[in-house]
C-alpha cells in the first residue's frame, strides 16, 4: 500500500464496522445464458478458467521414473503437516487426468493453469530427462487441446527436486541457471501446443513459509534464507524469460509469472502500526513485483539485498512480460511484533469482517485495491486472476451433495471487485478459480478444502458441489448470476 493511501485505509479501518459491499459500479449487464434474470457481465473474450498444483493433485509420487520432491521430504517428516497427511496420492491426478479434464470442459473452461513437477521431468534437478515423465504433460496438454481448453503451464510450484535441495536448493545461486535449463526442457516438448507459460508460483510466500518460518518446505528458517530465496528466485525467473523468448522463434510464447498480491494495512488504522505494514508490504509484495516491474527492490530493503545483487541481476530480472498472474484471498493486517522473524505480526481485520474456514478476512474490495495499483503504480499489465477461492466447512446435505453457498457468495464478491477494476481501467482479462479439486494443502494436509469438486478420500470419485454448478453458469453467461 502507498503512503499516499495510508489515511484513507486507517480510516476505514479506523471508523467502518465492516467494509462496504462491493458494487458492480458501471458494469455492463445482459440476461444469463440460462434465461434467468440480467447479471453483470464480464468483457467479450473474458478468459475462464480453473487452476491446481503438481504436488497438491499428482501424486504417483514414486512411479515413471519421478524422484523426490522437497514437499515428499517435509510431509513426511514428523510433526510437519497436520494428521501426517502426504502429497503421496493427492486426487491421484496422474492416473485420472481425463476425468478432471472433463470436468473442466462441462463447465465450459477455457484456460487450466496447471504446474509441471520438475522432479517428474529431471529426477536430479539436472542432467538426464525423465522421458516418461514429459510423456505425462504431453498427454495431459492433447487432453486439454481436445476439449478446447488452453493450457497453461506453470513451471514451478514449489516442488523443487530434494537432489536440488541438496545442493542448497534456491539459497544456491546457480538454482537460476538449473531452473532455466529445465524451463528450455519443457517447453520444448509441449510449446508446440502450450503457449502461456507462468515461471513461479507466489515466490514470496514460497520463501517467507518455505525459507524463513520454515512451516513450509524445504523448512528453512531465518531472515537470510528468506532474502537469497527471493533473490534467486527473481534471477531464475528473468533468466528463464531471456531465454525462452529467445527460443520461441516466431510464433512466440505469452510468458508471464504469478504473484500473491495482497494489500497490507495497519491494524486498526494506527498510525503506530503503519511502519509494520510497509516493512510486510515490502516483504511479501514488493520483493518480488519492484524487480520485475521496476527494476529495483523496495527502498526498505535495499541493504539487505545489496549483497546477493551482483551487476546485470536487475537487468535481468525486468524482462518484458506479457501477462502477470495475480493470487488474492484477502488482505493482510499488520502491527509490530518483537518476536516475529521481521519484527511484524499479524492482527485482527476491522471489527465485523467475515471470515473464511480458515479464518481468513473476507475482504472483497482488497482486490480491486491491489488491481487498481497495479494500473495506476506498475503501468497497468495485461493481468490474469490466477487464484482466488475459499475454504469452508463442506457438508454433504441429505442427498449427498455440497451445498456450498458460502464458497459460491466468495467467489462472486471477488469478481464483481474484478469488474469494479475493470471499468476502472484495469487490464484483467480473465480468471482461474482456485480450485477445481479438494486436494492437498500443503501444511493443513486433506482437512482444507478449497475445491469445486469434492473427492472422496477412499475411493477418488469426484463429486461437483453447488460452488461448481455456479461457476458453470457464471462461464455460460460471462458474468456473474446470483447465488
Amino acid at each position: 500500500m502507498q503512503r499516499r493511501t495510508f489515511l484513507k485505509a486507517a480510516a476505514a479501518a479506523a471508523l467502518a464496522p465492516s467494509l462496504p459491499a462491493i458494487q458492480a459500479g458501471g458494469a455492463a449487464r445482459a440476461l444469463a445464458a440460462d434465461g434467468g434474470a440480467e447479471v453483470p457481465t464480464m468483457p467479450d473474450g473474458f478468459l475462464w478458467g480453473c487452476s491446481t498444483s503438481s504436488y497438491q493433485i499428482e501424486g504417483a509420487v514414486a512411479e515413471d521414473g519421478r524422484a523426490p520432491s522437497i514437499w515428499d521430504s517435509f510431509s513426511h517428516s514428523f510433526g510437519r503437516v497436520v494428521n501426517g497427511d502426504t502429497g503421496d496420492v493427492a486426487c491421484d491426478h496422474y492416473h485420472r487426468y481425463g476425468e478432471d479434464v472433463e470436468l473442466m470442459a462441462r463447465a465450459g473452461m477455457r484456460a487450466y493453469r496447471f504446474s509441471v513437477a520438475w522432479p517428474r521431468v529431471l529426477p536430479e534437478g539436472v542432467g538426464a530427462v525423465n522421458a516418461k515423465g514429459l510423456d505425462f504433460y504431453d498427454r495431459l496438454t492433447d487432453a486439454l487441446l481436445a476439449r478446447n481448453i488452453q493450457p497453461w503451464p506453470c513451471l514451478y510450484h514449489w516442488d523443487l527436486p530434494q537432489a536440488l535441495q541438496d545442493k542448497g536448493g534456491w539459497t544456491n545461486r546457480d538454482i537460476a541457471k538449473w531452473f532455466t535449463d529445465y524451463a528450455l526442457i519443457v517447453a520444448g516438448r509441449i510449446g508446440d501446443r502450450a503457449k502461456h507459460w507462468s515461471m513461479l508460483n507466489e515466490p514470496s510466500v514460497h520463501a517467507i513459509f518455505g525459507h524463513g518460518y520454515g512451516t513450509h518446505a524445504p523448512g528453512l528458517t531465518g531472515q537470510a534464507n528468506y532474502y537469497k530465496a527471493i533473490h534467486h528466485q527473481n534471477l531464475a525467473q528473468g533468466m528463464a524469460i531471456k531465454a525462452l523468448r529467445k527460443a520461441g522463434g516466431a510464433g512466440g510464447w505469452q510468458l508471464g509469472t504469478v504473484l500473491s498480491l495482497q494489500p497490507v494495512w495497519p491494524v486498526g488504522g494506527l498510525e503506530s502500526n503503519y511502519p509494520a505494514s510497509l516493512k510486510w508490504d515490502a516483504l511479501w509484495n514488493r520483493a518480488c513485483l519492484d524487480p520485475l516491474l521496476k527494476g529495483s527492490y523496495p527502498e526498505l530493503l535495499a541493504a539487505e539485498f545489496a549483497p546477493l545483487v551482483k551487476d546485470g541481476d536487475l537487468k535481468l530480472i525486468r524482462q518484458p512480460i506479457d501477462f502477470l498472474g495475480v493470487n488474492y484471498y484477502s488482505r493482510m493486517h499488520q502491527q509490530p511484533d518483537p518476536q516475529g522473524l521481521f519484527g511484524t505480526g499479524y492482527g485482527m481485520a476491522p471489527e465485523g469482517t467475515r471470515r473464511t474456514g480458515m479464518e481468513w478476512p473476507i475482504e472483497p474490495d482488497g482486490l480491486a485495491e491491489i488491481l487498481v495499483e497495479l494500473k495506476e503504480s506498475y503501468g497497468n499489465p495485461p493481468v490474469y486472476v490466477t487464484e482466488n477461492g475459499a475454504h469452508f466447512e463442506d457438508r454433504p446435505g441429505p442427498d449427498g451433495r455440497i451445498d456450498d453457498g458460502d464458497r459460491i457468495r466468495f467467489i462472486r464478491d471477488h469478481l464483481m471487485a474484478a469488474r469494479q477494476a475493470i471499468d476502472e481501467g484495469v487490464n484483467l482479462k480473465g480468471w482461474m478459480v482456485w480450485t477445481l479439486l479438494d486436494n492437498f494443502e500443503w501444511a493443513e494436509g486433506y482437512r482444507r478444502r478449497f475445491g469445486l469438486v469434492q473427492v472422496d478420500r477412499k475411493t477418488m470419485k469426484r463429486t461437483p458441489k453447488a460452488s461448481y454448478d455456479w461457476y458453470a453458469r457464471a462461464i455460460r453467461a460471462n458474468g456473474l448470476p446470483p447465488v
